[in-house]
């Protein structure tokens, strides 16, 4: 990764979000886009998204939003009434929500939807120098997406689609490929921008930070056994190699420790030393014992540090570079308030038939909701973004009557 022409061997898993193992995969809901490079350095982590943005922007928030999109606990249902009284009472969720119900909310295949780091990163060079970066894979497949009626089909008869279309363009060597971009910011703009640079329900403007072409990803091999690699898999967005670092992104801080807590329950202890997980140089460390350890155990290597016995020690290339803090500590709400400008910004993009589908999306979805005050709280977000767009999902809703919903 860290030379011009340098061939990385790597592995992808896609995946839903609240769909559990063996559900649909032609339903609206975001994609993952996890990546693991098996680098000279050890292995990176690049677990994203196939959009730029995200829900929410505090880690906080994180196990009471995954909550609202699983199963009710009584019905085993899922939950409208949950999906919307969240997303209606956590307003910096506008982003992704347009995001979500718009033509790119059900891809037509996992290799024409573009992938993002959605989070904002650190790269550091040798004279400890550092800029702020965030990734994009943009698909050279284009962009495709499914009619909702299509993928309701296909949800019913052939709910592995997603799945199925991949293995097989692979297997028939129609290898998909994605050209990897960064947006990079110098440190000091992130002290002045006009908003908070690390919030991942926002984007980076184009024009102030443009696309630089930095490699290319081509899949051109499937997994020999779906348990062995796929399913045993872990990824943790806290997996760097030297030169890449956290920001103070504070949904990727909380990521850096779930993942791999996650990881110890889902998998096991030892699931780093598990052959799809295991880096392609030796790794050094004092870890020992635990369940399932089926390596050489650091055989009768010196297991502790320091030591008078010339046992490993730590390296020096692998130190975070310094930065500065400075404040109070506290818990207090991460909100930056302008939760509008950049969903309306999107929406006025859209063409008019992509607004008029949109519109037909949330509505659908909303539907079902059995509280109109959730509705109206969501609906004066819309408003709120563009009183247009308020204006057609109330009236889709019925609810231009009830009461003044930009309130």
């Amino acid at each position: 990764m860290s030379e011009i022409g340098k061939r990385t061997p790597l592995f992808i898993r896609f995946s839903t979000v609240a769909g559990e193992l063996g559900s649909a995969d032609t339903v609206r809901d975001p994609r993952g886009f996890a990546v693991k490079f098996y680098t000279a350095e050890g292995n990176y982590d690049l677990v994203g998204n196939n959009t730029p943005v995200f829900f929410i922007r505090d880690a906080i928030k994180f196990p009471d939003f995954i909550h609202t999109q699983k199963r009710h606990p009584q019905t085993h249902l899922k939950n409208p009434n949950a999906v919307w009284d969240f997303w209606s009472l956590s307003p910096e969720s506008l982003h992704q929500v347009a995001i979500l119900m718009s033509d790119r909310g059900i891809p037509a295949t996992l290799r024409h939807m573009h992938g993002y780091g959605s989070h904002t990163f650190k790269w550091v060079n040798a004279d400890g120098q550092g800029v702020w970066v965030k990734y994009h894979f943009k698909t050279e497949q284009g962009i495709k997406n499914l009619d909702v009626e299509l993928a309701a089909k296909l949800a019913g008869e052939n709910p592995d689609y997603h799945m199925e279309d991949l293995f097989q363009a692979i297997e028939k060597g129609d290898f998909p490929a994605w050209k990897l971009y960064v947006q990079i910011m110098p440190l000091e703009d992130a002290n002045t921008h006009r908003f908070d640079p690390f919030d991942v329900t926002k984007v980076w403007s184009q024009q102030d930070y443009p696309l630089i072409e930095v490699g290319r990803m081509v899949l051109d091999r499937n997994p020999e056994n779906y348990f062995a690699e796929v399913e045993q898999a872990t990824f943790s967005p806290g997996a760097f190699v030297p030169g890449i670092e956290a920001s103070p992104d504070k949904m990727l801080q909380g990521r850096l420790f779930a993942y791999a807590d996650a990881h110890r329950y889902r998998v096991g202890t030892n699931h780093n030393t598990l052959p799809i997980n295991k880096p392609v140089i030796e790794v050094n460390n004092n870890q020992r014992d635990g369940q399932m350890r089926s390596d050489h155990n650091g055989g009768s290597s010196i297991y502790y540090e320091p030591n008078s016995y010339h046992g490993v020690t730590e390296s020096a290339a692998y130190k975070t570079a310094a930065f500065e803090v400075s404040g109070s500590a506290d818990s207090v709400p991460y909100d930056h308030h302008d939760h509008y400008t950049q969903p309306g910004d999107l929406y006025r993009l859209l063409s008019a038939e992509e607004r008029g589908r949109l519109v037909n999306n949330i509505v659908n979805a909303m539907k079902p909701v059995e509280k109109d005050g959730i509705k109206l709280r969501q609906i004066a977000h819309f408003y709120k973004a563009d009183p247009e767009w308020g204006n057609a999902i109330a009236e889709g809703l019925g609810l231009r009557d009830k009461e003044t919903i930009s309130n």
